[in-house]
């Protein structure tokens, strides 16, 4: 895939990914940027996530707290709140509504003679 159209479409996502790995579990955002990578979305740098991450705090959809590291320095962990819960149901409606006309559109190109 294009990396430029990746970075677009991902750019447009990414805050839904992020609260959909969170509503999972809580998390720490180096941890976040390897599942959706796993996830085949590519490596999603610092620079990319910890603004999300900042945003959705700030908008109420995501709580963070400091937790002492197992082998390391203090992690920032981030959680769902009730307000975050709510969004991933709605957006997860929303998100397979669009994403099914989106398809819906494509097999019509492609079939259409």
């Amino acid at each position: 895939m294009d990396q430029e159209r990746r970075g677009q479409w991902l750019r447009g996502v990414l805050d839904v990914c992020v609260l959909a790995l969170l509503a999972r579990r809580e998390s720490y955002g180096y941890e976040l940027a390897q599942a959706l990578d796993r996830a085949g979305l590519g490596q999603i740098q610092g620079g990319t996530l910890y603004p999300v991450l900042l945003r959705l705090q700030r908008t109420g959809l995501v709580a963070a707290h400091w937790r002492d590291g197992e082998a390391g320095p203090a992690r920032k962990y981030y959680r769902l709140t009730p307000s975050g819960e709510e969004a991933v149901r709605r957006l997860s409606t929303d998100w397979r509504s669009f994403a099914g006309r989106v398809d819906a559109l494509l097999m019509e190109e492609v079939t259409s003679p």
